[in-house]
């Protein structure tokens, strides 16, 4: 019951997080200066214009009126329709979030190599020349901005070496393998960013549960190595680099917008920014929801893992 009672907490905890940001989301477009039909049409709309655009956006009613008829709608899936296009939302953002989602697996993927193997070496070799020379190579990477960090690969595997296309262009008729090829280069991007971060983390957390007494208990007992790196070391080790991988998995949502706009992607990181250009509110609004929600999921996995995982996270303590 314990464990139940956390996770329904967390649960809870997440869900008054969500109706939080939404609030915030709302007061922010709100806030934003001079009338938003006036914004959205021009100066030189006509008045009639700008009156089917407020009764559309429900601007003729109060503040509060207009958030909960759009807290409603968005719990009933309705996103609203887009200003930009007049297709429904849910029509623009839904194969922006297939691309992204496809890419952010693949990084997934690869992440968890990049991070898991480097750390696993590093704290077996702890103190070596290796070691060093990927704390090193960690500290480099953490410098660099994912813009820079893209403009290399990029420049290096679509340019000096022309091994991967320089644009992520894909579409509907593009095959699997020509869009594997294609995102490769910002699915590596998102991983190697992601992965310098955990890296230090699990290594650390490694080290210290290497040092502990129930894997030097372990070994005594004559498991090998490996027995006791994979069964008894790295299952405890993990929980501190969750957390990580919780921030990398909201960061996939941030840095995807940078790595997607670098290699013309067209993705869901693109479609925020058109949006926010366009100043298309009820994509804003889908796109930056969907975002915190991502988030804020991400977040509760992470809880919900460690409880699992920690026997003394499961008394609360």
């Amino acid at each position: 019951m314990t464990i139940l009672r956390l996770i329904v907490s967390r649960t809870l905890l997440s869900v008054l997080t969500l109706l939080l940001v939404s609030v915030i989301i709302f007061l922010i477009l709100e806030a934003l200066p001079g009338d938003v039909a006036t914004r959205i049409l021009g100066r030189d709309a006509t008045a009639k214009a700008l009156e089917v655009l407020r009764s559309q956006l429900h601007l003729d009613q109060p503040a509060l009126s207009r958030y909960l008829h759009w807290l409603v709608d968005l719990l009933r899936g309705n996103l609203g329709v887009s200003l930009a296009t007049g297709r429904p939302v849910a029509d623009v953002l839904g194969p922006r979030i297939v691309n992204t989602l496809l890419l952010s697996l693949l990084a997934f993927v690869i992440y968890l190599v990049l991070a898991i193997v480097p750390a696993i070496i590093q704290a077996t070799h702890r103190g070596g020349i290796i070691d060093n020379a990927i704390s090193v190579l960690t500290l480099l990477l953490l410098s660099l901005p994912d813009f820079l960090l893209a403009t290399i690969l990029l420049f290096t595997f679509a340019v000096a070496v022309p091994i991967l296309p320089a644009l992520a262009t894909v579409s509907e008729a593009s095959s699997w393998q020509d869009t594997l090829r294609a995102i490769i280069l910002p699915a590596v991007t998102l991983a190697i960013m992601m992965a310098v971060y955990a890296i230090r983390v699990l290594r650390d957390s490694l080290i210290e549960v290497l040092r502990s007494d129930y894997v030097r208990l372990a070994e005594l007992k004559g498991l090998g190595a490996y027995a006791v790196l994979w069964r008894h070391a790295l299952p405890n080790a993990i929980v501190p680099a969750l957390n990580v991988t919780a921030l990398n998995l909201g960061f996939l949502i941030g840095g995807v917008v940078i790595v997607e706009r670098v290699f013309s992607y067209p993705g869901f990181g693109t479609l925020l920014i058109d949006a926010l250009q366009l100043r298309d509110i009820p994509l804003i609004k889908a796109t930056v929801m969907i975002s915190a929600v991502v988030y804020i999921a991400a977040n509760l996995v992470a809880d919900i893992c460690a409880i699992l995982l920690q026997p003394r996270l499961r008394a609360g303590q």
